[in-house]
């Protein structure tokens, strides 16, 4: 113990984790012991630092550690030890060890640790030198093993990051921790996943609202939701290979390749994800785009202007409406009350019913298109093979050329070329077991179909507004055209309702038996 006099303890305590918190020697069993050291040396405690990893031996970047050098810059006149568990809490660098002694010089505070003495002739600072440099190594060394683990994990096709939202980490008995589906967050990104791929999303803005309307869906302690606070975080969300069972690790040197968990979507619905999002599909999030207005985008003026939506103030509440912004239009300015032109619009669903006859057609034609779509598995299955093969004898023949390349930039792009066949072949190889698998019952996959083919208006009549789009991008091809005081004008139908096309409310009938020409009589 040194003749200068002490004022008071500082303790610092240090895990690399959570769980070494948890686990054994934690910061409670850590403070007990500088507790008791403190005790003996008979200097009271003042203050207990502590930090929960390592910031790879850079104090700097340890908030309780900042903390403790605060707390003596604010406390110069006093002269304080710092007692510590073991040197490699202090700082596992060589470099930081001795610019965090130097912080302490500056402060007059003094290092104190439990298992080590420090002495501050020339041997014992070369001495205490080695001991820093030991750390250093063994903290490298820990780390290549944690990534020579890890990666070979990833080469077996297991993911070992963060799971993404939707899936969590089990202990399984023979594969150790595997990634499995978390309900019900998994069906809601998968449903958010799949509908984006589909006709359901148009854009991030959309994905963003459908997941922030799930109260179930994480939340930072901002407030926010978790990973979605933008639309950027939501295409990070959409591209991340997981959700359709993929795995790679490119800082790894390990190329993408099918995981042990179990898929959100399937490698083809992962492709039509990505070609959306490289096509552009963004559009800004609108206040007015919600809910209060479904049919916002979807109708226009006769002018040609797309109807916009507004709330008007009345003397007791808000009202709802829908004009025309064009300027030079005859009917600018002039709103359109929401429950007037959506009602017109639900009458005009109801009209686009087909009879029992033209519905009875269409299920003959559903049959026939069933048994042609069976029928021609098979063929698919061979092309599929053939397909396969092929691919895998390209790869092969990429990797020999890398092999033989003398250029680096001709191996980089060879194995650019190589990494993009393997998702090929993943591909390729997802689409052969889904069509060795039983086809699924007839009645049930065309279903959905028939039922919004028969009465698309109960769709309409949902609550949710994805519902509501859905039947405006799958019954009508282009805008509807409204004008006021009248109604809708004839609407551009999709194929499947321009083939059922015996709507009375476009005056359309099918041919009778005559057909169309005038009778005549037999010669």
């Amino acid at each position: 113990m040194s003749d200068v006099e002490i004022d008071a303890a500082i303790l610092y305590i240090r895990v690399s984790s959570q769980k070494q918190e948890d686990e054994g020697s934690g910061k409670l069993s850590q403070e007990h012991r500088c507790r008791q050291y403190a005790a003996t040396l008979g200097i009271p405690v003042e203050a207990v630092f502590g930090d929960t990893k390592s910031a790879h031996g850079d104090f700097i970047k340890r908030p309780g550690m900042v903390d403790l050098i605060s707390y003596l810059h604010s406390n110069r006149r006093k002269r304080y030890i710092v007692i510590f568990d073991d040197l490699k809490r202090f700082a596992r660098d060589t470099e930081f060890h001795w610019r965090l002694r130097r912080t302490l010089e500056k402060y007059n505070a003094i290092p104190y640790c439990l298992n080590f003495r420090f002495d501050e002739t020339p041997e014992g600072r070369f001495f205490e030198t080695i001991v820093a440099a030991g750390g250093e190594l063994e903290r490298h060394q820990l780390g290549r093993q944690a990534v020579q683990k890890m990666t070979a994990r990833v080469e077996q096709g297991y993911f070992v990051t963060k799971a993404p939202v939707g899936y969590r980490y089990e202990r399984t008995k023979n594969e150790g921790a595997l990634l499995v589906r978390d309900e019900p967050l998994a069906s809601i990104a998968q449903e958010a996943l799949e509908g984006f791929a589909g006709l359901r999303f148009d854009s991030l803005a959309e994905v963003q609202r459908f997941l922030e309307s799930f109260p179930e869906w994480p939340r930072q302690k901002s407030g926010k939701r978790k990973g979605f606070t933008n639309e950027g975080q939501v295409k990070l969300m959409l591209k991340h290979p997981a959700y359709a069972g993929l795995v790679s690790a490119p800082y790894w040197g390990v190329s993408v390749r099918k995981g042990r968990h179990e898929p959100l979507i399937s490698m083809e619905t992962h492709e039509r994800i990505l070609a959306k999002l490289d096509g552009g599909a963004r559009v800004p999030v609108r206040k007015d785009l919600s809910e209060d207005f479904p049919l916002r985008g979807h109708v226009k003026c006769t002018c040609g202007w797309p109807l916009t939506v507004s709330w008007s103030k009345g003397r007791s509440a808000h009202y709802p409406y829908y004009l025309c912004n064009n300027n030079p239009c005859e009917h600018y300015g002039k709103s359109i009350r929401r429950d007037q032109i959506e009602g017109e619009f639900g009458a005009l669903l109801q009209k686009m019913t087909p009879n029992a006859q033209l519905m009875s057609i269409a299920t003959d034609m559903f049959d026939h298109a069933w048994e042609v779509r069976r029928q021609n598995s098979v063929g698919r299955l061979d092309a599929l093979r053939k397909q396969l093969k092929d691919t895998e004898q390209q790869i092969e023949q990429l990797i020999d050329r890398m092999v033989e390349a003398k250029s680096q930039i001709v191996a980089n792009a060879l194995e650019e070329r190589i990494e993009k066949l393997s998702k090929d072949k993943l591909a390729i190889a997802e689409k052969l077991a889904q069509g060795a698998q039983p086809i699924r019952g007839k009645d049930q996959s065309l279903r959905t179909a028939l039922t919004f083919l028969a009465s698309p208006w109960k769709l309409w009549e949902s609550d949710r507004i994805e519902h509501k789009r859905a039947v405006l991008k799958l019954a009508f091809t282009g805008r509807l055209e409204y004008v006021r005081n009248e109604g809708f004008r004839t609407a551009e139908l999709s194929l499947p309702f321009m083939a059922l096309g015996d709507f009375s409310a476009f005056g359309k009938e099918m041919v009778g038996d005559d057909g169309l020409e005038p009778p005549t009589s037999c010669v």
